[in-house]
């Protein structure tokens, strides 16, 4: 049976996080959940924990923690970038976790900024062996815009709806999307891509129709970033009708059981329990 270790960690001892030992307590891959925002390890909605737990149980080990300044973890001494602390902060992540289970290759999982920081670290620490990035770096191509734009304009009630609100509306800018991931050059982003997979990495990619401020079909992947999307070491997933949190059961059921399938595929071993 799996079980869970809370630990004050980090070069200050000022990261909190909890390491998930499978049932041997060793583990050739360990996986990395950070945070998602500003949110708690325990993720939306308790993402993280639900997770964490379900990899346990197939046999690998884990680690949810909060980053500097979020949530239990302090800040660290120093006047480090925000990028140097993540990449300080994720090795002290992957000592601890290596310390723990004897693991010496990592993968990396981030919901938004959290697949954004993942990113980040994954194109420059040869430790990490694979990485899923929910949500991740997402760019408002030519087909995004026909399929967002070409049905409005074709449709009139939209426009009467459209004229109305401009008739009612007083002033002032609509919200911005909860949906905020900073933005990266793309040509940045497909070359950080290219390096992961010829360096042997595997990728997995799941975004949510609750981003479609950005993101609106599967096809986007390509259009996104080219034609290493289509290499055997990249998987993709586009999941319309699911919300950025994964809220609702099913869905979160479905990415939880995605997840697991694809680490079992790509990570197997001796110790690793294959779904029935």
């Amino acid at each position: 049976m799996s079980r869970e270790e809370a630990h004050r960690f980090g070069r200050a001892s000022h990261l909190v996080g909890v390491v998930g030992l499978p049932d041997t307590r060793r583990a050739a891959i360990g996986v990395i959940v950070l945070n998602a925002g500003l949110v708690h390890r325990v993720g939306p909605f308790r993402l993280h924990v639900e997770l964490t737990r379900r990899i346990n149980a197939t046999g690998y080990a884990t680690l949810r923690f909060d980053l500097s300044t979020l949530g239990d973890s302090a800040a660290a001494p120093g006047s480090l970038t925000r990028t140097q602390q993540v990449e300080a902060d994720l090795d002290d992540a992957m000592r601890l976790l290596a310390e723990r289970t004897g693991c010496e290759r990592f993968v990396l999982m981030g919901l938004c900024s959290g697949a954004q920081n993942a990113h980040t670290v994954a194109a420059s620490d040869p430790r990490v062996t694979g990485a899923v990035f929910l949500d991740g770096y997402a760019y408002r191509t030519f087909g995004y815009k026909l399929r967002h734009y070409l049905p409005r304009v074709l449709d009139p009630s939209r426009w009467m709806r459209r004229l109305r609100r401009r008739a009612r509306t007083t002033g002032g800018e609509s919200a911005e999307p909860v949906f905020a991931v900073a933005p990266a050059p793309r040509d940045e982003v497909i070359a950080d891509f290219t390096a992961m997979v010829e360096r042997g990495m595997k990728l997995y990619l799941v975004y949510s129709g609750g981003i479609s401020t950005h993101f609106n079909h599967a096809r986007q992947f390509r259009e996104c970033f080219g034609r290493i999307m289509d290499h055997p070491s990249v998987t993709t997933r586009y999941a319309a009708d699911t919300d950025h949190t994964y809220i609702l059961t099913v869905d979160r059921e479905r990415l939880l059981d995605g997840i697991r399938d694809w680490l079992v595929g790509n990570f197997p071993g001796p110790d690793v329990r294959r779904p029935a």
